[in-house]
């Protein structure tokens, strides 16, 4: 068997024999290692590219939104693969030093059993965040509702997501707890507003809103995508009646426009002196 480099090499010209049996291995175990890595990349990058184009040309998407998707699956990607190069290289490395990398696998396999059994949780974060990436669930830079927390997804990898809400604050979640996730940044970004008024009104209230939908959209083309419409009206306590509009718009944009909508119509609603209010029960706050 090899001897030990660390322990069975005294002097200069036992570490000097060692080199010239195993440098040139050594050296060629380093640069295929490097070199796998580097083309790994590259043809995870060129597929992700081309999907990207794909993608934007079917879902008629911005392709910048879909890039950061493809940039938290790269990286994820990138991360498992150097993982597993990592150990490779390890035990290629150690059988060059003289250790007897079957009986060290086998250790590791019986450490690994009992960790295993300890670190379920970090198992199942790490499957879940695989699948929250390779479904395109949501990315960095998405304003997403996952396990009771709100905001702007800053930081995303196998086992865990990070996201600061409105007021700043940061919450880091385990994938393992998203089961819902809510992205209110996707590529087609919907929302409703409704509001009430005195059944009498109704009918200039469903006109007013007509003639609301059509300025916005004539004004501001590339925010809403298509006018917005009228989708229900349903009777309320003490004789109201509650509009519901409902809108598509940009992900970019989704904000800017409900808030627009919402002075447009009060302002229409009060040259015509007709009084009506928001639901209360429908809160808009831009993240």
């Amino acid at each position: 068997m090899t001897p030990l480099l660390l322990f069975d090499y005294g002097s200069w010209q036992d570490w000097r024999g060692w080199l010239d049996s195993h440098g040139l291995r050594l050296l060629v175990i380093v640069v295929l290692l490097l070199a796998s890595a580097v083309v790994f990349r590259r043809v995870v990058s060129g597929m992700l590219s081309r999907a990207i184009a794909r993608a934007a040309r079917v879902r008629k998407e911005d392709s910048t939104a879909i890039r950061r998707r493809a940039d938290a699956l790269s990286a994820t990607l990138n991360w498992a693969f150097g993982v597993v190069l990592g150990f490779l290289g390890l035990g290629l490395l150690l059988g060059e030093l003289g250790l007897n990398v079957s009986a060290l696998i086998a250790g590791v396999g019986v450490v690994g059993i009992a960790l295993g059994l300890g670190a379920q949780t970090l198992v199942k974060d790490v499957l879940n965040g695989i699948f929250i990436l390779i479904e395109d669930q949501y990315a960095v830079g998405d304003t997403v509702t996952v396990a009771g927390a709100t905001g702007e997804v800053i930081e995303i990898n196998p086992r865990r997501t990070v996201i600061r809400d409105d007021a700043g604050n940061v919450s880091t979640i385990p994938n393992s707890v998203i089961t819902v996730a809510v992205n209110r940044t996707a590529a087609l970004n919907r929302f409703k507003v409704s509001f009430d008024v005195a059944f009498r009104d109704s009918e200039t209230a469903a006109s007013l809103v007509a003639q609301v939908a059509q300025e916005l959209a004539s004004e501001h083309p590339t925010s809403a995508r298509g006018l917005p419409r009228l989708v229900s009206q349903s009777a309320v306590s003490q004789g109201d009646v509650r509009l519901a509009i409902v809108v598509d718009a940009r992900p970019e944009d989704r904000w800017a426009s409900e808030a627009d909508l919402r002075r447009r119509l009060k302002r229409a609603f009060d040259a015509a002196r007709i009084d009506m209010s928001f639901d209360a029960g429908e809160p808009t706050k831009s993240p």
